[in-house]
C-alpha cells in the first residue's frame, strides 16, 4: 500500500509538529545551559584577548547571560533540531530517499558541533588579533559586553551552518539533483554565492569577519564535490553499437 500524499493542511501541522518539538528541544538546552552560564562567560570574555569587558545597561549582564543560555541550548538541543528538521524534510521523499537523510542525520550533528568549535577556537582567535591589531596608544579598546559576546556567539553559530554545506551537497548529489560536473563547472557562482553569504551571515561588518568566513567556506565547497563523486549515482553505460561492414 502506497503512502498518501499530505495535503497542505497536513503538511502545516506537520511543520507545526516539529517546530514545538524543536523549541521544546531548545528550552530544555538553555535551562541545562544557565547551570553553567557565568563558567561559559568567564570562557568567552577570555576568547576577547581583553583583561575586562564592560557593560552600560543595567539589564545588559543579565541579557548577555540569557543569550549565553540560548547557545548552550541550541547545541545541547542540535541533534532533536536538526532530527526534526531533516524528518519534515524527509516527509515529501520515496522510501529509498528518507534513508539517505536518515543516514546523513549523524554526520549532520558532528559537522554542526565542529562548524561552532571551528568558528570559535580557529577562526575567531585570529579574527579578535587582526582587529584589535589597529589599537594605538592613544586609541585603546574598551569592549561593552553585549555587542563583543554577540558577534562571537553569532560567528559560533553561522560557521555551526555553514558546515551543514557538504551534507547539502551530498544530499543533492546523492538524489541525482547536481553531479559533481555541474558543481566544478559552477565554481566562479559558487564564488560569488559565497562572498554574497559570509557578507549576509558575518555579525561585523568588516571585510576581515567575511573572508575569515568565505575562504573556509570554500573550502567546504570544494571537499563536497570531492564527496560528491563518491556518492552520486553512477551513469550507466551506453549500449555498444556494434557495426557492421558488408
Amino acid at each position: 500500500m502506497e503512502d498518501r500524499p499530505l495535503t497542505i493542511v497536513e503538511h502545516l501541522e506537520e511543520l507545526r509538529t516539529r517546530l514545538l518539538k524543536s523549541f521544546a528541544a531548545l528550552g530544555v538546552g538553555s535551562v541545562i545551559g544557565w547551570l553553567f552560564v557565568d563558567r561559559v562567560l568567564d570562557f568567552l570574555i577570555r576568547q576577547l584577548q581583553v583583561d575586562h569587558v564592560v557593560f552600560f545597561a543595567p539589564a545588559e549582564a543579565l541579557f548577555i547571560r540569557l543569550k549565553i543560555a540560548l547557545l548552550i541550548g541550541v547545541f545541547i538541543g542540535a541533534p532533536v533540531i536538526l532530527y526534526q528538521l531533516w524528518s519534515f524534510i524527509a516527509v515529501g521523499l520515496t522510501h529509498a530517499e528518507q534513508r539517505v537523510v536518515m543516514g546523513l542525520l549523524p554526520p549532520s550533528l558532528v559537522l554542526f558541533a565542529a562548524g561552532g568549535a571551528f568558528g570559535l577556537f580557529v577562526i575567531m582567535p585570529v579574527g579578535v588579533k587582526v582587529l584589535l591589531s589597529y589599537q594605538t596608544e592613544t586609541l585603546k579598546p574598551m569592549l561593552a559586553v553585549s555587542p563583543a559576546l554577540s558577534f562571537l556567539m553569532a560567528f559560533m553559530l553561522a560557521f555551526g551552518f555553514v558546515f551543514q554545506l557538504p551534507i547539502v551537497i551530498l544530499f543533492l548529489a546523492r538524489l541525482g539533483l547536481v553531479t559533481p560536473a555541474a558543481l566544478a563547472a559552477g565554481r566562479r557562482y559558487a564564488i560569488v554565492g559565497i562572498v554574497t553569504l559570509s557578507a549576509v551571515l558575518t555579525p561585523g561588518t568588516d571585510v576581515v569577519s567575511q573572508m575569515l568566513m568565505a575562504v573556509p567556506t570554500y573550502a567546504l565547497y570544494e571537499i563536497s564535490i570531492w564527496l560528491a563523486r563518491l556518492v552520486a549515482p553512477k551513469a550507466k553505460a551506453a549500449p555498444a553499437v556494434q557495426a557492421y561492414v558488408d
